[in-house]
């Protein structure tokens, strides 16, 4: 299963690792190794939202996901977007953010880099959104439960999720967006809180019409089949009207909606969920493509680089998938959830202060690892009260 998963990321990193020592020998085949493991170290964590996602939709959107997805992840976001941020943000032709980005590696660095604030507010606002609308949520599963319960009765508030965002980026625009450093060479700061605002309301607004279509849809799936599931019990709680052949529709309908949701959502449902898991994983790409300055500030050497990477994310979403992961370890998602808080606020500390990706990547992985750990144990624990139970059961039986 391994093989069968990972196998096109083990193939397009030996064919990636192969060209960038063609393109740029020793030192290039380096950086670009580097930049795969920088990626997968920064979205693991994206890798575990993506599968809590992906298992709703059918076959055919999750190849959709695995084929044109990764298009978009790989050329869109990790090559094609930068290109697009210089060209909007330094008022420039797209032509010419091309030229620079290909003729001017330390031009195009300096122009990603000014741009950060407003990549930062957009992607902050947008995964923090994501994380309170989890927290806020009332679960039948909680990880630590001293802090949900109490945030979850809070979340029956209408829009409080909205109003904690808005507050947090009023703070981000009135403290760090206020002295940024002016990049280049140059002395002094700059005040970016008018960019700061526009960029994490835009960042909220995405959030709240893909992520609201998508569960709008979702939600009237689940009402469908809950149709469903009422007729059939009223169908098969009814004395037979007609003959056993005329029930064969009904056997069949059963059959059908039964399928339905096996397969997973399909339709609009499963386009407005797809572009909801795009503009996840372009959220957490932003840090990704402006900590890979750090390395080179050559346009293929990150796309590559972060392209295979992005592949790795890919491969480990549909093994999540496939394995049933998150069911089997059932805190995965809140420590991938509280990871994504996280990041949204190290993206907006980010405008003003320089945080290491070390420290980034560290948070994610120490926040899943603790889920992880944590359910194994409960599992443990479960398991040993079932053993008990039936061992109970075994001494009563005996005894009678």
């Amino acid at each position: 299963m391994l093989l069968r998963t990972f196998g096109w990321s083990m193939g397009i990193t030996v064919a990636g690792l192969v060209l960038a020592f063609i393109l740029w020998g020793g030192k290039g085949l380096a950086i670009v190794a580097i930049l795969s493991v920088l990626e997968i170290s920064l979205s693991f964590d994206n890798a575990v939202i993506n599968a809590g996602i992906v298992r709703k939709l059918n076959a055919f959107w999750q190849k959709i996901f695995l084929t044109i997805g990764v298009l978009i992840a790989v050329f869109g976001m990790r090559l094609v977007f930068p290109i697009l941020i210089v060209s909007v943000t330094a008022k420039l032709s797209p032509y010419e953010a091309v030229k620079v980005a290909i003729n001017d590696h330390d031009r195009y660095e300096l122009l990603v880099t000014n741009a950060h604030p407003a990549i930062a507010a957009f992607g902050g606002m947008f995964l923090l959104m994501i994380f309170l609308d989890f927290i806020f949520e009332d679960r039948d599963i909680t990880w630590l439960s001293w802090l949900e319960k109490p945030l979850a009765k809070l979340g029956k508030l209408d829009m409080l999720s909205v109003c904690v965002a808005m507050v947090a980026l009023i703070i981000a625009a009135t403290t760090v967006a206020t002295g940024v450093p002016v990049h280049g060479g140059g002395h002094g700061t700059i005040d970016k809180a008018e960019t700061v605002l526009l960029s994490g309301v835009s960042g909220l607004l995405a959030y709240l019409v893909v992520g609201g279509v998508s569960g709008y849809f979702e939600e009237r799936l689940e009402d469908d089949e809950e149709e469903d599931e009422d007729g059939e019990g009223d169908t098969e709680g009814a004395e037979p009207a007609e003959p056993a052949g005329e029930v064969a529709p009904v056997a069949a309908k059963k059959t059908g909606s039964s399928r339905a949701r096996t397969v997973g959502m399909a339709g609009k449902a499963a386009f407005f969920m797809f572009l909801y898991l795009e503009l996840i994983d372009a959220s957490f790409s932003f840090d990704g493509v402006i900590g890979a300055f750090a390395v080179s500030n050559d346009i293929f050497e990150i796309a590559l680089g972060l392209g295979i990477g992005a592949m790795y994310i890919r491969s480990l979403t549909v093994f999540l998938v496939r394995r049933g992961t998150l069911d089997d370890y059932v805190y995965l998602e809140h420590g991938a959830h509280y990871a994504i808080g996280a990041l949204s606020i190290i993206l907006l500390v980010t405008i003003k202060y320089d945080v290491s990706e070390v420290i980034t990547g560290l948070v994610g992985v120490v926040l899943i690892a603790a889920s992880y750990w944590s359910s194994v144990v409960r599992n443990r624990r479960l398991g040993e009260g079932s053993q008990e139970s039936d061992d109970d059961k075994t001494e009563v039986t005996s005894g009678v």
